[in-house]
This record gives C-alpha cells, structure tokens and sequence, in this order.
C-alpha cells in the first residue's frame, strides 16, 4: 500500500505538471509533503521536500538538457525517510536513471504513435486524437511510476544491491553528478539575479553557512 501511495504521488507529480503546462507539480516541495501525507507523516514530507527543493531548485530540464527527475528523488526520499531509517543515499542516481528512463518511454513507446496522429488529423477525427493523446499521457506517466513503485516494494537496500550491479565507473559519475547539482542550481540562479547591490548578502550568507555549519536550506 505504501509503494502504491508514493507512486501516485510521483505520478501526480510528473504527470499533472505536464497535463496543465509546466505547473510545477513535480518540484520536492509538491511531491514530498504529498507523499508525507498518503504515508501519514506530513512534517517528515514537508522537511524532505524543502530539503531537495534547495538542491534542486535550479534544475529545469529543457529537450536533452537533462539532469535528474526531482518528482522522483522527493517521492522516494519522503519514503525511505519515513518508512526505512532514512536511508535516501540512493536517491540522486535513481533519479539521474529515472529522468533516462522517462525520456525512454517518450521515444520507444509513445513517440512512435506520432504517424498515427497525423493520419487521425487529415481524418478530421478530433475525439480520437483527444482520446489517444490523454491515453498516451496516463501510459506514459503510469509506466514511469512504476519506478518508485517497486522502489518502495523492494525496499531500500534491494535498491542499493541492484544500483551496486551498474559498472562503478557509470555509477561515480552519476554520484558527481547529483553532488554537483546544488552548485549548478545555486550558479544558475545567481546568473539570473546577479546585481552588484545584492553581492555582499552573498557572500556573508556563504560565510556564515561555512563557518556555522548551517544546513543547506539556510
């Protein structure tokens, strides 16, 4: 039951966020106070997802600029939180895989049906294209939930043993990766907001975080 309700949370997540136009559905600090609610512990929710939304706040996957999927990351966190000791140090990678996988499903299973869309379109049936769009929609994000689904299911370290079977080299990059982001996030939003006037709260707020061992949310 507990791997069914992450998964529907992953799936609002991921899927509303799409279905209504890039609404944010699936940044942490949606998807994680939603897992923490269906599993019970709303606060643990609340703390994982703001926790992930300062790494991955600047991260927007935009066509192959890719990087990790955050529904994915938070759902699973909230999880391992809550229900296995907080275990979650498999979480970046499975998120890093999951957005590839993500992207999988879009090429090899729902984008072949593309010539069947024109060919409905020169038709004139617009029912059938409203129908088989909405159809491939909940395909497309019911597969990729099944993701935190088993996740869940197999528990945390039958997760970690089948991350440990992916070649070490694959896997240390993955892990640079995920570590690299809050940086990548932090960079990429001081790009957009970078003023001279805003320069010294910078830098106090680096020092104080450095020499006062603050979290990463402060």
């Amino acid at each position: 039951l507990n791997a069914f309700f992450v998964a529907v949370a992953v799936f609002v997540g991921v899927a509303g966020h799409e279905l209504f136009g890039m609404v944010m559905l699936s940044r942490p600090i949606v998807v994680a106070p939603l897992t923490g609610l269906l599993l019970g512990d709303v606060q643990t929710g609340l703390l994982v997802g703001a926790s992930l939304e300062s790494i991955f706040m600047g991260v927007v996957n935009v066509g192959i600029s890719s990087t990790a999927e955050p529904a994915l990351a938070a759902g699973l966190a909230t999880a391992f939180t809550i229900q296995m000791g907080g275990n979650v140090g498999t979480i970046i990678p499975i998120a890093v895989l999951g957005l590839q996988f993500m992207n999988f499903i879009f090429s090899f299973v729902i984008g072949p049906f593309a010539p069947k869309f024109e060919q409905l379109a020169l038709e004139g049936k617009d029912k059938s294209i409203t129908a088989l769009h909405f159809g491939l929609w909940a395909l497309h994000y019911g597969l990729y939930a099944l993701i935190p689904f088993f996740a869940v299911w197999l528990g945390s370290d039958v997760v970690q043993t089948i991350l440990q079977s992916i070649p070490k080299v694959i896997m240390n990059g993955l892990t640079v990766a995920g570590n690299m982001l809050p940086a990548v996030g932090m960079a990429m939003l001081l790009q957009m907001l970078w003023d001279k006037k805003i320069g010294i709260y910078f830098i106090f707020g680096f020092v104080a975080v450095a020499y006062l061992k603050l979290p990463l949310i402060a």
